[in-house]
C-alpha cells in the first residue's frame, strides 16, 4: 500500500538482538516500523516534511504490525497549480474551434498556430482558477 504522509518523527530503538528498529510516526499518529537501516535512515531525512511511503501489514498473534517498505519525496506542493493548469488546458482544447474561428476547419491547422492561439487562453483560464481558490486574496 502507499500513502502520502507528513513525517512527524522517526525513532530508533535497539532490539534485544542488538538490531535497530526504526519507527516512523506520521502527523496522524500512525506508526510504521522497519528493521532496514537504509529505509530507516532515509525516513529520518523527511522529519517534518511530506513523503510518500509504501508499507504492508502483517497479522501476528492477534496484533497488526505495519511495516515500512520504502519512502520517497511527496509530490510537489504545487498540486493545486497543476490542477489549475490541467483544467485550463482542458477548457482551451474544448474552446479551440471558437478560438481558431472555425468549428470544422476544411484543412488541418498548423500546430504552432493552434498553440499560439490556445496558450494565452489557457494561461488566462489558469490564472482565473487560481484567483478564485480560497485563500488566494
Amino acid at each position: 500500500m502507499e500513502r502520502e504522509v507528513t513525517v512527524d518523527r522517526v525513532d530508533v530503538n535497539e532490539t534485544r538482538n542488538k538490531n535497530q528498529r526504526f519507527v516512523l510516526r506520521d502527523s496522524d499518529g500512525n506508526e510504521y516500523t522497519t528493521f532496514r537501516p537504509q529505509i530507516g535512515n532515509e525516513a529520518a531525512k523527511y522529519q517534518g516534511k511530506r513523503a510518500r511511503i509504501s508499507f504492508h501489514e502483517e497479522e501476528r498473534n492477534g496484533f497488526t504490525n505495519v511495516y515500512l517498505d520504502g519512502i520517497t519525496a511527496a509530490q510537489a506542493d504545487d498540486g493545486e497549480d497543476r490542477d489549475a493548469e490541467e483544467a485550463a488546458w482542458q477548457t482551451a482544447v474544448e474552446a479551440a474551434p471558437w478560438l481558431i474561428g472555425k468549428r470544422e476547419p476544411e484543412q488541418e491547422v498548423d500546430p504552432d498556430e493552434l498553440f499560439d492561439k490556445l496558450k494565452p487562453f489557457q494561461e488566462r483560464v489558469a490564472s482565473d482558477i487560481r484567483d478564485d481558490e480560497p485563500g488566494s486574496e
